[in-house]
C-alpha cells in the first residue's frame, strides 16, 4: 500500500490516496500503521476518496481502529494533498466527511504548494442530543459539574461533527491529562465516548490547549477540539469569539463568526511518502 505521512500542528496521520489505492479493511490497517514501534507511526489513518457530493471525501480512523466523523487537522492535510497531487486545481474546494460537507480555502507558498488551509467547520452543535450526551436532549451543557475520582470539573460540551468536552484549568502544562482524560472519554454520560480538551486561559484572545483524543490518547493537536474550545470560551464569557490557540504541536486560529459558523486556520505539512506491506 502506498501512503503519505502528513501532519497538521503535530496531529499526524497516514494518508492513502484511494483514487488509486484500495483499502479493504481500514480499521485493521489503521491499528497496524499507527503503531509507532512496529508500523509507520501516527494518530490514525485517513483515506482520501472520490465523492459524488464534493471534490473529495475523507474517512478517518483512530489509532485503535475506531472510525471518527471528522478531524480538523486531518481535513486540512486532505486539502493540501488533493491540490499538491493534482486531484483538484482550485483554491476553494469542498470535502465530504462524516460530519457533512465542508468548504476549505487553500493558501499556497512561492512553490505553489499548500502550506495553510482555512476550514469552515460548520455551526457548533450545542444540545445534549446533538453532542450526544445523556439527559434532556434540548439542553446545553455550559460549566456543568462532573465528578471524577472525588474531583469536580466544570464541563462545557459541544459537537463539531464529533463530541468534545472542554475543561478550563489553571495550569494545563502540569495537569494530569493521562489520568483524567480516559475517565472522561469513557464516562457513561457520553454514549459515543468523547474527546476532552483541557484549556488554560492566557487572555481573552489567547489560550493553551492539551487534548485527550477519543480512540487515540493525548495528541499534539486537535482541530475540532480547538474549535470547540473557541465556542466554550465564548459561552463561558472567558474569551472573545476570535482566538489564537497554542496546542502542543503548533498554533491554530479560530473564529466563531457572526454568521454562526466556526472558521479554523492552520498549517498542513507533508512529511514523507512510502510503501508498506499490509
Amino acid at each position: 500500500m502506498k501512503f503519505t505521512k502528513m501532519h497538521g500542528a503535530g496531529n499526524d496521520y497516514v494518508y492513502v490516496d484511494c483514487f488509486s489505492e484500495q483499502v479493504e479493511n481500514p480499521a485493521d490497517v489503521a491499528i497496524k500503521v499507527s503503531n509507532r514501534n512496529f508500523g509507520i507511526g501516527s494518530d490514525g489513518l485517513i483515506l482520501i476518496m472520490p465523492s459524488d457530493k464534493a471534490h473529495v471525501r475523507m474517512r478517518m480512523f483512530n489509532s485503535d481502529g475506531s472510525e471518527s466523523e471528522m478531524c480538523g487537522n486531518g481535513i486540512r492535510c486532505v486539502a493540501k494533498y488533493a491540490y499538491d497531487h493534482g486531484i483538484v486545481d482550485k483554491k476553494e474546494i469542498t470535502a465530504e466527511t462524516g460530519a457533512g460537507i465542508l468548504t476549505l480555502q487553500l493558501f499556497t507558498n512561492c512553490c505553489n504548494k499548500v502550506d495553510k488551509v482555512r476550514v469552515n467547520m460548520g455551526k457548533p452543535r450545542l444540545t445534549r442530543g446533538e453532542i450526544p450526551m445523556s439527559g434532556p436532549a434540548d439542553a446545553r451543557v455550559v460549566s456543568e459539574p462532573l465528578n471524577i475520582l472525588h474531583t469536580t470539573f466544570n464541563i462545557t460540551c459541544a459537537s463539531m461533527g464529533n463530541p468534545h468536552c472542554v475543561i478550563f484549568v489553571d495550569d494545563v502544562d502540569n495537569f494530569q491529562v493521562e489520568k483524567y482524560g480516559p475517565l472522561i472519554e469513557n464516562h457513561e454520560i457520553f454514549p459515543r465516548r468523547t474527546n476532552v480538551e483541557f484549556v488554560q486561559i492566557i487572555s481573552r484572545t489567547e489560550v493553551r490547549q492539551r487534548t485527550w483524543e477519543r480512540g487515540a490518547g493525548e495528541t499534539l493537536a486537535c482541530g475540532t477540539g480547538a474549535s470547540a474550545v473557541c465556542v466554550a470560551g465564548a459561552l463561558n464569557g472567558l474569551t472573545d469569539k476570535k482566538i489564537l490557540n497554542h496546542l502542543s504541536g503548533g498554533d491554530l486560529e479560530l473564529e466563531w463568526s457572526e454568521d454562526g459558523f466556526l472558521y479554523m486556520t492552520g498549517p498542513a505539512v507533508e512529511v514523507f511518502s512510502g510503501e508498506i506491506a499490509i
